[in-house]
């Protein structure tokens, strides 16, 4: 900072003097000059900036269209969720029905088995349903995680 001033401040101050003499010497046009070039790029363009966009955060409310702004503000009013409806096999929660849908094998493996559990997790966690069916999935899960334990403690 120069005198109080930033670089970019005292550049466009220089600028402005240049264009001062600019004018001054356009009254006597010189053989050498062209008209228009001695002027400051950067003077000229801060010339054309409103005052209101100068302040920080309000550079843009010179071109606000109000009226299309106030239609943009306006809530609509909510329309409300449709009820979840339950997945028929979330209904299913005694250890039978489970074990049916495992289809739990003598010939099964621990990587079959555990994979019959990542897919059953898939379908039926409770993280993966809606919130009033939580309860069934966890029954689900809980089942399906003691069979398959069973299992793999049977093949050992």
């Amino acid at each position: 900072m120069l005198f109080g001033q930033s670089i970019f401040q005292s550049v466009l101050e220089r600028l402005k003097a240049e264009d001062v003499t600019a004018e001054d010497e356009a009254e006597s046009p010189a053989a050498h000059r062209v008209s228009g070039l001695g002027t400051g790029l950067a003077f000229d363009v801060m010339q054309g900036v409103s005052a209101a966009s100068q302040r920080v955060g309000e550079a843009y409310f010179d071109n606000l269209d109000l009226e299309a702004a106030a239609g943009l503000m306006e809530k609509p009013e909510p329309v409300p969720d449709p009820e979840p409806v339950m997945p028929e096999h979330l209904t299913r929660t005694t250890p039978q029905e489970v074990a049916a849908e495992l289809a739990i094998s003598a010939t099964d493996t621990p990587l079959t088995l555990g994979e019959k559990r990542r897919a059953f997790a898939r379908a039926n966690h409770p993280d993966g349903v809606a919130v009033p069916f939580r309860d069934n999935a966890t029954k689900r899960m809980m089942l399906a995680n003691r069979l398959i334990d069973e299992a793999l403690r049977r093949l050992r």
